[in-house]
This record gives C-alpha cells, structure tokens and sequence, in this order.
C-alpha cells in the first residue's frame, strides 16, 4: 500500500504551464505519440531551463482544477519559465506569487495516484491552499526522474503530488 513519506512547502518562482485542456483523465497516449512534451521543452530551451529556476521542474504533468471535490477542468502539458514562447495549438496559464505544497506518496507505480490523502496532510503541516477566483483549487502529478521514473529495489516509486499554496 501506497504510503506519503513526506509534506513540505516549495518556493517556487512565476512558471507558465504550457499544455492542452481535456475534458477528462486519460489522453497521455497522444502526447508520446505526437511528441507534444519535445516541442514544449524546445520551446522552453531544454529542460534544464526550467531546473535552473525550480529543482523539481522537466516532469511531465497533469493538472486538476477542482471545486467541492469535483473535476472541473483537466490539462496535460508541463511548467516550464514564465514567458516561455506557446506553441501553435496549445494553451498557456501563468501561475504567479504561489508556491506549492508537495507529498511524496511512496509505494507501487499502481498505487501512488491515490492522492486522496494529500490536502489534508498539508493542511495538518499549516500549509494553506492557493483558490482561484471562482474559489477552486489546482494540483497536479509531478512525475519526475528518477523519483518516479526508476523503481527502488522492492519495485517501489515516489510520486510528487504537489497543489499551489498561499506564499
């Protein structure tokens, strides 16, 4: 069973998350197929650009936006710099003066996007919760090599389940 091993609060500078909204989970096949992620990392100078401005950028990222518990809108793509040039045919949302609030949720690859657990751990550690506007809040899966990417020796992974939180 999948386990969060542990809470803690990221600075984290103005990012842009570059991606394409959907109207529900899945759809991650066309990415690799159409090499989606290779033109947004291109489009931000490598990966390594956004790694020089935030430690625990270059994951590929799906992102929630939910209100009262339920799915509002769902985005796959990834943050990279703020003004990052967008690519023909995707979107861009700026994420400015917020940090994030990350759970690493420890167990196996089939088990640790059970995330249910991750706002009240962060709340517990006096971390409060970035709303929106219209009063929802946002988060996503930070899937990051090699954390996420290559299983420990009993075949475990760690995923980075991060939500923006008030500075």
């Amino acid at each position: 069973m999948a386990e969060i091993i542990k809470v803690f609060k990221e600075n984290i500078p103005t990012m842009r998350f570059i991606g394409k909204k959907y109207d529900g989970f899945g759809n991650w096949g066309e990415w690799w197929q159409n090499g989606w992620f290779d033109l947004i990392e291109k489009a931000m100078g490598g990966t390594d650009k956004i790694i020089s401005v935030w430690e625990n950028g270059g994951g590929y990222i799906g992102v929630e936006k939910r209100a009262e518990g339920q799915l509002l809108e769902y985005y796959i793509g990834m943050l990279t710099p703020e003004n990052t040039p967008v690519p023909d045919g995707f979107l861009n949302i700026d994420f400015n003066n917020l940090n994030l609030g990350t759970c690493w949720i420890h167990g196996k690859e089939s088990e640790v996007h059970d995330t249910s657990a991750c706002r009240e751990r962060l709340e517990e550690n006096g971390i409060q919760l970035w709303q929106d506007k219209d009063g929802a809040v946002w988060s996503f899966e930070n899937c990051l090599c090699p954390r996420y990417t290559t299983p420990d020796d009993k075949g475990n992974v760690i995923l980075d389940y991060c939500y923006f939180v008030i500075k």
